[in-house]
């Protein structure tokens, strides 16, 4: 079991970083393509703008448990404390955010909203990463707890 989740996380983390190449390397050639002459693809901005939020939320777990995410280790050094008050905030948050993001998705799917610009998509495929990310960041925050 243990293992199976290091792997889903892993290639969480793995998809984050090709959507990432993928995405430079389409504006590379969506820019060398229009200085080219050769025209451009509108949906290549609109993309990378979905690509972007999508990357953070696909690794985030994974640099959580790595212990490779943003902290400030002078201030935990001092006041050790504090690392399980901000492990107990990320429970916290993450909880949350998994809520608001099971209701987004059920209100923007029972809606059948969509999202209309250079690519056409239901709106709640814009939010289905947010629940399953930040319960996977709830489960890393609270094995952070449990093993301190």
């Amino acid at each position: 079991m243990a293992r199976g989740y290091e792997l889903l996380l892993y290639g969480l983390a793995l998809a984050a970083a090709l959507l990432l190449g993928m995405t430079s390397a389409a504006i590379t050639l969506d820019v060398a393509a229009r200085n080219l002459g050769l025209g451009t693809l509108p949906w290549i901005l609109e993309a990378s703008e979905y690509v972007l939020p999508l990357a953070t939320f696909l690794v985030a777990p994974w640099l959580l448990r790595r212990n490779e995410h943003v902290r400030l280790d002078v201030v935990l050094t001092r006041a050790p404390w504090l690392g399980a008050a901000a492990d107990l905030a990320g429970l916290a948050v993450s909880s949350a955010l998994v809520v608001w993001g099971v209701r987004t998705i059920l209100n923007s799917a029972q809606q059948g909203a969509m999202v209309l610009k250079s690519l056409v998509f239901p709106e709640w495929w814009l939010y289905a990463p947010v629940p399953v990310c930040f319960a996977l960041l709830g489960v890393e925050f609270l094995r952070r707890l449990v093993t301190r």
